[in-house]
């Protein structure tokens, strides 16, 4: 195509059960070990629909980006996407506003961690934790981008155990299979106010409450260009990812809401624990502990190598500062490393001295911002596909499904969750900070547009 980009010199180190892996891991987090509690608690078992919902609106969004990636893979992904289909400013926008979001999500999970690894050895304080994971995972990725992909695939191995294993001793106790369990039937799917105890609002709220925990889905296809095969590698991780996640997902919040009463779970609590508890899994706290602290650990080290390539990709096209170009000689480009862990660093800090105030701020205001990158991602897609067809149709080997419908379906659908948050009190303030920070992002982009039409 004619504005294809120069080859990349970055490693290309990641093998496709690195990528396979990432795909599966990167978004098994803690919001689906303990975030789903809260969930439940609104929707009660209509959460399955809800994870169906926000789980349908991920997949999509997936598709188009496998689709674009496969196409024309780059470590900027859809920031480079964006800038192909809409112009400077929106690769600009998308990347920055991309990168913000995982340095301070990045801040959540370094101490989440260190929390759980504090309660193991209270000796040590929270901070220094903190510094031994930053430190380590710093080191990690500065090495070679191999170590990166060998950390990401043993973390997400053990995840999807730990869910696979949940899987199987839940459907073994549904049916009444294990040692002191008799057959639950359907009673908690029925009682308690019937499988929508709070109607469709209440599926709705669940929807809210869910949808972010897909987020980090995106860094395969930042991570694909590192592959030997991009455009093939993308392709089958994406395929692979979609539909085994939402197996997950939806399977073991099915499992949860079939063997315990919805009212008995509490928000904050993870309902993996409930569950593990309640069929006489001993130590099950922390079992779940260890699972949820690697879930954490991993997302750490998915964000961090994440934002690098991001901002160097950003560097690339003159978006972010040059100095940030230097790569190593094994490929890895350091400095966009050590600028990305410097500012998680900051959030970490923020978040350790200030949870309450600043970096509440700061969190509020990449709340949303997942949802903005989504709606960007479809939008540079409907643009792209056609110039694809037209210009490289051997190139798509990935095709987004039901073309042009699905795709405005899905931004309806980005629509329709920001409007909901918008109306909900709790929601609200994350929607206008997180537009005031999209604004910020946007006019610094404008002013730069502005400057480069003078010149």
């Amino acid at each position: 195509m004619h504005d294809s980009l120069p080859a990349e010199p970055l490693s290309h180190g990641l093998k496709q059960r690195h990528l396979t892996m990432l795909g599966l891991g990167g978004v098994i987090g803690a919001g689906l070990f303990v975030g789903s509690g809260a969930g439940i608690a609104v929707a009660g078992p209509g959460i399955v629909v809800s994870y169906l919902i926000a789980g349908a609106i991920a997949m999509l969004v997936m598709r188009m980006l496998g689709e674009m990636s496969s196409a024309m893979p780059a470590s900027g992904s859809f920031s480079v996407h964006a800038e192909r289909a809409l112009g400077r400013w929106a690769g600009f926008s998308v990347g920055w506003l991309y990168w913000f979001l995982l340095v301070v999500v990045l801040a959540v999970e370094a101490t989440g961690a260190a929390k759980i690894a504090n309660g193991w050895a209270p000796g040590v304080p929270q901070w220094a934790w903190v510094l031994i994971f930053m430190v380590v995972f710093t080191g990690a990725n500065l090495a070679a981008v191999k170590n990166f992909g060998e950390f990401e695939f043993w973390f997400a191995a053990l995840k999807i155990f730990a869910i696979v294993t949940f899987l199987v001793l839940g459907l073994l106790a549904i049916f009444g299979v294990l040692p002191d369990t008799s057959a639950v039937g359907l009673s908690n799917l029925t009682g308690q106010g019937g499988f929508l105890p709070a109607g469709w609002s209440g599926v709705v709220s669940g929807v809210l409450a869910v949808i972010f925990a897909f987020g980090g889905l995106e860094v395969v296809t930042i991570a694909a260009a590192e592959s030997d095969d991009p455009a093939r590698a993308v392709g089958r991780a994406v395929r692979s990812a979609v539909w085994r996640i939402l197996f997950f997902y939806v399977g073991s919040m099915l499992v949860i809401v079939t063997l315990l009463p919805w009212t008995s779970m509490k928000p904050g609590q993870s309902p993996y624990v409930a569950v593990l508890d309640a069929i006489g899994i001993p130590y099950a706290g922390q079992i779940m502990n260890i699972v949820v602290f690697v879930a954490l650990l991993s997302a750490l080290n998915a964000n961090l190598y994440g934002s690098s390539r991001m901002v160097f990709s950003l560097a690339e096209r003159g978006e972010a500062p040059g100095g940030l170009l230097k790569v190593s000689g094994g490929g890895v480009p350091r400095r966009a490393v050590l600028a990305s862990v410097a500012f998680g660093f900051i959030s970490v800090l923020l978040n350790l001295k200030w949870p309450d105030s600043v970096f509440l701020y700061m969190l509020n205001a990449v709340g949303a911002v997942l949802l903005f990158v989504w709606a960007l991602i479809a939008v540079s897609q409907l643009r792209l596909r056609r110039r694809i067809e037209r210009e490289a149709p051997e190139t798509l080997t990935l095709k987004m499904w039901a073309f042009p419908y699905l795709t405005w379906a899905a931004l309806a659908a980005m629509a329709a969750v920001l409007v909901l948050m918008l109306c909900d009190d709790s929601a609200r303030p994350q929607v206008l900070w997180s537009a005031g920070a999209t604004a910020a992002v946007l006019l610094v982009a404008g002013v730069r547009e502005l400057r480069t039409r003078r010149v």
